[in-house]
């Protein structure tokens, strides 16, 4: 996913790793916790290596804080890059429906066609739907077991699960009428950087 990232974010601008890794955190906080220096300039060697990005001198000798020399390298997609970007933007298998694959592809739906968009929501929607059904059995069978605070943190998940199932339906319906979604389409569960509510809350 963090290559997905680094390239559309590159088509929008050339960047230098602090300017990345800012608007990285920034757009994509499903990934934030995998956003250090130590993962992101791997990763640009390894695209650079393929040839999906270039490297160029800044026009300022002016370091950004808290890096080093390679604060001065610019990073700019290649002809080759926006076409790899193009790829994985069509990808639609499982890992597009988990929370950090989601929110990384949800970012990038205006550049995605809208057969791929739809196929991501309903993987997404029957992945959502498949864990509020497990939080749904563990409640049922094991709900009174369970002391207070451990089951209101289900119960949160649970709500949390409903909503984004919600939202994610009328998404597809917008997607299936050919509309854009609405400012009252967001749901305050996913937030406006797709950090998506309330993951991996069946596991207390």
């Amino acid at each position: 996913m963090l290559e997905l990232a680094i390239l559309g974010l590159l088509q929008e601008a050339p960047m230098h790793g602090y300017e990345l890794r800012k608007e990285l955190a920034t757009k994509l906080g499903t990934i934030r916790a995998a956003i250090s220096y130590g993962t992101l300039y791997p990763t640009l060697k390894r695209l650079y290596t393929a040839g999906w990005i270039s490297e160029q001198a800044a026009e300022t000798d002016i370091v950004p804080p808290m890096t080093s020399k390679r604060g001065r390298v610019v990073y700019k997609i290649t002809a080759e890059g926006k076409e790899r970007f193009a790829d994985l933007l069509a990808q639609a298998g499982p890992e597009t429906y988990d929370d950090a694959g989601f929110g990384v592809h949800f970012t990038f739906f205006s550049r995605t066609d809208r057969a791929t968009r739809l196929r991501i929501l309903e993987g997404r929607r029957r992945r959502i739907e498949e864990r509020r059904e497990g939080l749904r059995d563990m409640l049922s069978r094991a709900g009174d077991r369970l002391d207070a605070y451990t089951l209101e943190l289900q119960r949160h998940g649970l709500d949390a699960c409903e909503r984004e199932v919600r939202w994610l339906e009328e998404l597809i319906t917008n997607e299936r009428s050919g509309r854009t979604p609405s400012s009252s389409a967001a749901d305050p569960a996913v937030g406006t950087n797709l950090e998506t509510p309330a993951p991996h809350l069946d596991r207390p």
